[in-house]
């Protein structure tokens, strides 16, 4: 395994954003056993950071010190049993939403409009279009910093909106959902209906990261693309950063943005949202690693 741990691994081709710099050190595990067996041989003070297709991640430009994992082809298998799915943390969302209509599983299909992975879902509760995690996960399984494998039933992981409570140490290495019967077609019908909703709100084919800011909803009934636009955000633009014309919650990456220019913009519109409009906005986005 030291053999395949790889020094200086640049990580932005593992991003949408495309932006950000090197690993100190890269691993990809090909299963569960050498997972568990690499971290349990990881020196206790080495930090261990996790990262899956990257589409809601932004790596700033020094990096990311310690050790990067990212899950290999191997945790990506997706089975169906009756109205269950079980997909490993690297499957995409996507196709998990895919697999379960061709089965005739309804109630999934939220699914198909996160541009992510199973292992993102679960460690932030994602969701969207009426639906979340929690709404449809019966348990998961994940192995902590010593190389122990868990076992988690849905209730033991503590999730709010867009929050898990299972502490940042454990990597989620799959899961098992629960859908319904349903007719195929209907299924598909929705996700279709999702997807045409997506592509024409949302600035889909850019360098981008997703929603940039969570709705602050224990403060507003406002959304925070409404806050972003009510403080003169949408289009405002820092270096090759710009917040989005389509989405005012979507930043993008214009072309020569860097991961700093990024993080101002985003930085920039809180405070003008927190000054102008007394809300707190938290970033969606997760963001890692040293400033240039």
């Amino acid at each position: 395994m030291k053999g395949r741990v790889t020094e200086r691994q640049a990580l932005a081709p593992y991003t949408w954003f495309r932006v950000g710099g090197p690993a100190d050190r890269f691993f990809m595990p090909k299963d569960e056993a050498e997972l568990s067996a690499f971290l349990a041989d990881l020196p206790a003070d080495e930090r261990v950071s996790v990262i899956g297709v990257g589409s809601n991640l932004l790596v700033r430009d020094g990096g990311i010190e310690g050790t990067v994992i990212r899950l290999g082809p191997g945790f990506g298998r997706i089975a169906v049993d009756g109205t269950r799915v079980t997909a490993g943390a690297a499957a995409l969302d996507a196709n998990v939403a895919k697999q379960a209509a061709a089965a005739g599983i309804g109630g999934l299909e939220f699914y198909r409009g996160i541009p992510g992975t199973i292992g993102g879902a679960l460690r932030m509760n994602a969701g969207a279009y009426g639906g979340e995690t929690k709404d449809v996960l019966v348990s998961a399984r994940a192995v902590d910093r010593q190389g122990r494998l868990h076992d988690f039933a849905a209730s033991d992981l503590g999730y709010t909106y867009r929050h898990c409570g299972l502490p940042e140490e454990f990597i989620f290495m799959g899961a098992v959902f629960e859908g319904r019967e349903d007719d195929p077609e209907a299924v598909t019908a929705r996700m279709d209906a999702i997807m045409q909703k997506r592509e024409a709100s949302q600035p889909v084919r850019e360098r981008t990261g997703g929603s940039t800011f969570k709705n602050p909803k224990d403060q507003t009934d406002r959304s925070s693309w409404q806050l972003v636009d009510a403080v003169g955000g949408r289009g405002r633009r820092v270096g090759g950063a710009q917040m989005s014309e389509l989405h005012a919650n979507f930043m993008i990456n214009t072309g020569d943005a860097t991961a700093a220019d990024l993080e101002a913009l985003g930085e920039g519109i809180r405070e003008d949202v927190q000054r102008q409009e007394g809300v707190r906005l938290d970033w969606e986005i997760k963001r890692i690693g040293r400033a240039a």
